[in-house]
């Protein structure tokens, strides 16, 4: 906020001259634009201590902006496209994705979304996997030739180059994202492919739930990731079990950078957690009724986290100030 300086989530679009933002992604008028041109972008941005994935957008009135990504891969992406389109502004060109049906002469008749839709089938899409590499933990990615098996099994293809053609269009149209040092040095290149059909070339979905394990604030490699951030707060709360859907208080702890909530059983100290939530990219918000809550007496003062591989946790503050909290 340019006004009080608080974070919020917003939605954003990129277009060939500006941001806007919007409340929510639904909304048909923007809250507001930020003209790209003479604009610059600083990233990584330090001008927020704990806050991880920062970027500045200088506007040509030297004014500031500051967004923050869910993850070190998206923050990355959008510094990119940014930088183009003022570059394109600059030179008097219009802003656009590069032309993938031109580039590699793809059918009229091959439609991407469709296509992208069904790769992402849960039952009989690509599966997305926890891949480990240079140090890395890649959650909810896949491999670049595993892209092509899928392609080959589902006769959607001839052969493996016509599949690096087909999943190069999916990769340039934004469908598919690369995660990794192999796959994004292959994207900058000037090739028409540059999808790669290799073990250790790594994707994702675009709208997925990805992330990297790895970095820190100051991206170095983070060791023992769930445990290392500071401790922001602490206490006890009331939370419904994933099975019988009973109540029990558990003790919290949680931590920022990387942004974890650990629970223990409150009577055993805190050598071994039962559990851990890893918030980064979750959901979280007030609620007042919850599923099975009234059988066990539960009511008022309760929040939902939604994790980002769409796990929902149900929890229940001794207060409306604790909860809001």
């Amino acid at each position: 906020g340019t006004v009080f300086n608080s974070w919020k989530a917003v939605w954003v679009v990129l277009s060939d001259d500006g941001i806007e933002f919007y409340k929510k992604k639904t909304d048909n008028n923007p809250k507001g634009m930020i003209p790209l041109k003479g604009g610059s972008i600083s990233s990584p941005c330090q001008d927020f201590g704990k806050r991880m994935f920062v970027f500045k957008l200088s506007t040509g009135k030297q004014q500031d902006h500051f967004f923050q990504a869910a993850f070190l891969e998206e923050r990355d992406a959008w510094v990119k496209d940014i930088k183009r389109a003022i570059t394109c502004l600059e030179a008097g060109n219009k802003f656009a994705r590069k032309s993938t049906r031109k580039s590699i002469r793809l059918p009229e008749t091959v439609d991407l979304g469709v296509l992208y839709l069904s790769m992402k089938d849960q039952d009989s899409g690509v599966k997305e996997l926890k891949l480990e590499k240079d140090k890395r933990v890649f959650n909810h990615c896949f491999t670049g030739n595993t892209v092509i098996d899928w392609l080959m099994a589902n006769n959607k293809i001839r052969n493996r180059q016509e599949g690096l053609m087909l999943a190069t269009a999916l990769l340039s149209e934004g469908y598919l994202q690369p995660a990794g040092d192999i796959s994004k040095n292959a994207v900058e290149t000037v090739s028409d492919v540059t999808l790669l059909d290799q073990h250790d070339a790594l994707y994702y979905f675009a709208d997925s739930g990805f992330y990297c394990e790895g970095y820190s604030s100051d991206e170095d490699v983070v060791l023992k990731e769930e445990f290392r951030g500071a401790v922001v707060k602490q206490g006890c709360l009331l939370k419904q079990g994933h099975r019988r859907k009973n109540w029990k208080v558990r003790k919290f702890i949680l931590r920022d950078d990387p942004a974890y909530m650990h629970y223990y059983d409150p009577t055993k100290g805190e050598d071994d957690a039962l559990g851990a939530i890893h918030l980064r990219a979750s959901v979280v918000s007030a609620v007042e009724q919850v599923p099975d809550a009234k059988k066990y007496d539960i009511e008022g003062n309760l929040f939902e986290i939604i994790t980002s591989d769409e796990t929902h946790y149900f929890l229940q503050a001794a207060t409306s100030t604790e909860r809001k909290e």
